[in-house]
Parts: structure tokens; C-alpha cells; sequence
């Protein structure tokens, strides 16, 4: 791949060379043409350095971390940590504040079972400021991926503290004429970054300084914005931060979570067992400082080395231009889609604040039968509620079809997308 250092979208022939990188953009679609892969929301394709390196990782250097001290056990240990490092400076933050989990979705149920257990008198010096009970607040929005929804639904069942929410204004934006719901007995607010459904991006700012002046702890989801937008967790301002590699040209099956170091420290472990165990008797055990208290057991290292791999790529693409460039196709995506008749965008309809994920609905076709018609002419798109079901029954559908970028994505393919979705409604009789 080609090093991508200076402003501004990336040129015909930069965009060729990064799609070569991509073994399987050579698929051919049930239509006999290639595939317009148009799903990175769900998951991201993944370049030959990627598959490369976690198969080196099992074919060079595969042994326990932290444990031995052969050879193996050393360079296995190495490549753990130096992704540490590497996505802590990823996402500017320090290596210690970097837990390995096995997705995003684990990391914020570590947060709220932390949570949980410093509420039932556990933890370490400033439990206190995690500690939630009846009269407490938690606050999300209605534009959470479930994922960021049930675990605080279930925090508060647990504990009997409530559950109030961010609304949205008609086009599917967080609406920040109510963050009146952020009150003083508010202990947690916990939001997207950007939304899966509307890819609309939050206004992080406004939210932050609503959760600052309560003094509440924040938590951002970046699934869908840390494979293309810059990330630095000080500038946000947040308290934890989630990650996932397989959106991010990385392997499944390993996520993070970042913390603020005081935080980490006060908060007590949810998952016990080797690994994160400093001393063990019969009667009791100590645990070891974080992020090791939070790495239970065996841990994803080959799907580790793999991610490490996809954040350089994505480093030497530049997230600036990785923005850039999808912006233009964001422009193209909505232009297009807004131009078929009968097919309605639920989310925002110009490209402002906001990145290449559009969802859609089609007058009198179920999203399904949206997927296959586009599925039939090489056209790949998600179908369903996306894990997002309040957030379709605000907009008053039970489901959508999804179209989203990558950094390979090209406006070939959104033309191929528009032409293939214009034939949808014929198809079933429509006009």
C-alpha cells in the first residue's frame, strides 16, 4: 500500500491500490459481477496485512502471555502489549488504560457490572464515585445500539435506580433541548458517537458538559465512528471509551475498553479467575492492578496482533483523509438514495455532521425483500432493525435497509447501489 500523507479525498489511483489490498473485494457476487460491498457498519473487510498477521502470529510466536519465560512466551507477551501501546496511541490514551475485552459489547457491560458490584460495597479507593442506588440516575439515548441500552436497563433493574433518555428532533439528531433529562441525582450518561442507524454524530461537547456539571461519569460508544473519524478520548472528554477491531479492518473477537486510570483503580473486577489475580488463598484473593484485572483468562492474542496491523493501515491511510473520502461518498450515498422514488432516508438528509451509514426505507417492500433485489445484482447492504429498535419505532418502521462506506468503498459502487435500488419497487409491482 501506498503511504497517504497530504490533505483531501484519495485520487482514483491511491483508492485502486487500496482496494487491491482487499483479497476479497475480488468476490463475485450471485448476479456473476463483483460485489459492492456496502455492510462495514456490521463488519469491516479486512486487508491481506491483517489475515497476515494473525496468521503469522500462530505460525511464529504462539504461547500464553505473561507466563514462562521461554522464547514463545516472551514474543507472544510482546506482541500483546505493543498493541496495547499501539491503540492507546491510536486513540490517545496511555497503555494502562487500555482492557482488552472480547467486543465493545463487553466492554460496556464490564462498565456496568463494575458498576454494579462497587454498588454492593466493593472496590477499591474512590469506589464511592461508582456506587448507584434507588433515587440515582442513568441516562442514555434513543439512538443507542441496543448494546448500549440493555446493559443499563439491566444495571438499573439490579440496583433500582432509573433509566431517562436523550430524545431526538424529527430527523433523527440527539435533541439537546433535552438535556434537562442529565438532572443532579444523574450518576452515568452513556452515548453513541456516531449512530448506526442515522449516522448522525453526536454532539459530544454539549453532552459532556451536561454530565461534567452533575458530576456523572460518561461513556461513549465509538463502533461506528473510530473507523472513520479521528479519535483522542481527552479531547472528548469522556470517562470510558469503547473500541471494536472488527470494525476497524481488524479481526473479530477483540474489543477494548479505555478508562481513566482512577477509575479503573477504584473499580472492582467482573470476570475472576487466572490472570488477573495477584495473591490466592482459601479464604480470600487479591487482584492485580487493571488493566490486568480486567483480562480474566485466555485472551484473543493472534485476533490482537491482527488489530494492531489494521490500526497502522489505518494510520498510514490517514484518518483525515479516510474522513475526506468518505464524504464525498456520504454526499454521493444521500444524493442518490433520496433520488429514488418511494425510498425514504430515516436520519438526516445533507452530509453534516454525519459519516457514510444511511438507512433506508422502501414504500411497500419489506427491507428483506429490499436486501435480496439489491443482494441479486452484486449489491450488498444490511436488512433488519440493526440493533437499534426503538430508534426504527421513532422513526415509525419496524426495520430499514442499510447502506455504509469503507475505505475502499468507490462511487461506482454507490451508482451501482442507486441504479440497483431504483428496480426495487418494480420489481414488486410498484411504480
Amino acid at each position: 500500500m501506498t503511504a497517504h500523507g497530504s490533505a483531501g479525498d484519495f485520487t482514483a489511483a491511491e483508492l485502486d491500490a487500496i482496494r487491491r489490498d482487499f483479497p476479497i473485494l475480488g468476490r463475485t457476487g450471485r448476479g456473476g459481477g463483483p460485489i459492492a460491498y456496502l455492510d462495514s457498519s456490521a463488519t469491516s473487510q479486512k486487508p491481506e496485512v491483517v489475515i497476515a498477521a494473525e496468521l503469522e502470529f500462530y505460525q511464529r510466536h504462539n504461547a500464553a502471555v505473561h507466563r514462562g519465560t521461554h522464547l514463545l512466551g516472551d514474543e507472544a507477551t510482546a506482541v500483546y502489549e505493543d498493541a496495547r501501546a499501539r491503540l492507546a496511541s491510536f486513540v490517545g490514551a496511555a497503555p494502562d488504560e487500555i482492557v482488552w475485552t472480547k467486543n465493545a459489547t463487553e466492554g460496556i457491560n464490564l462498565v456496568a457490572y463494575a458498576i454494579g458490584n462497587a454498588s454492593a460495597g466493593r472496590g477499591g479507593a474512590g469506589a464511592e464515585r461508582l456506587r448507584i442506588g434507588a433515587g440515582d440516575r442513568i441516562v442514555v439515548t434513543r439512538a443507542e445500539h441496543h448494546a448500549n441500552l440493555v446493559p443499563w436497563q439491566e444495571l438499573c433493574a439490579r440496583t433500582g435506580a432509573e433509566l431517562a433518555w436523550l430524545d431526538l428532533t424529527p430527523d433523527g439528531r440527539i435533541d439537546l433541548d433535552t438535556l434537562s433529562v442529565i438532572t443532579p441525582n444523574t450518576k452515568v450518561v452513556a452515548f453513541t458517537h456516531v449512530s448506526n442507524v442515522t449516522g448522525a454524530i453526536s454532539p459530544v461537547g454539549p453532552i459532556v458538559a451536561a454530565a461534567r456539571n452533575v458530576g456523572a461519569l460518561v461513556l461513549l460508544d465509538t463502533c461506528q465512528s473510530s473507523a472513520h473519524l479521528p479519535i483522542d478520548v481527552g479531547r472528548l472528554g469522556v470517562d470510558f471509551a469503547v473500541f471494536s477491531s472488527h470494525k476497524m479492518l481488524g479481526p473479530t473477537g477483540v474489543g477494548a475498553l479505555w478508562g481513566r486510570r482512577e477509575l479503573l483503580e477504584a473499580m472492582p473486577p467482573v470476570l475472576t479467575g487466572g490472570s488477573m489475580i495477584a495473591t490466592v488463598s482459601m479464604e480470600g484473593a487479591e487482584y492485580m492492578p487493571p488493566p490486568e484485572r480486567f483480562e480474566a483468562g485466555s485472551q484473543p492474542i493472534a485476533q490482537i496482533a491482527g488489530w494492531s496491523v489494521a490500526l497502522d493501515y489505518l494510520s498510514e491511510l490517514g484518518m483525515d483523509r479516510l474522513a475526506a473520502h468518505e464524504d464525498v461518498i456520504t454526499h454521493a450515498m444521500l444524493e442518490g438514495i433520496s433520488s429514488v422514488p418511494g425510498v425514504r432516508v430515516l436520519g438526516p438528509s445533507e452530509a453534516v455532521e454525519r459519516i457514510g451509514v444511511v438507512a433506508f426505507a422502501v414504500e411497500g417492500v419489506h427491507p428483506h425483500d429490499v436486501g435480496q433485489v439489491l443482494d441479486a445484482e452484486d449489491v450488498a447492504v444490511r436488512v433488519g432493525h440493526h440493533c437499534a429498535i426503538p430508534l426504527h419505532t421513532f422513526f415509525g418502521v419496524r426495520a430499514s435497509a442499510r447502506a455504509s462506506a469503507a475505505p475502499t468503498t468507490t462511487l461506482e459502487e454507490v451508482d451501482r447501489l442507486v441504479d440497483a435500488l431504483s428496480h426495487v419497487r418494480s420489481y414488486f409491482g410498484g411504480n
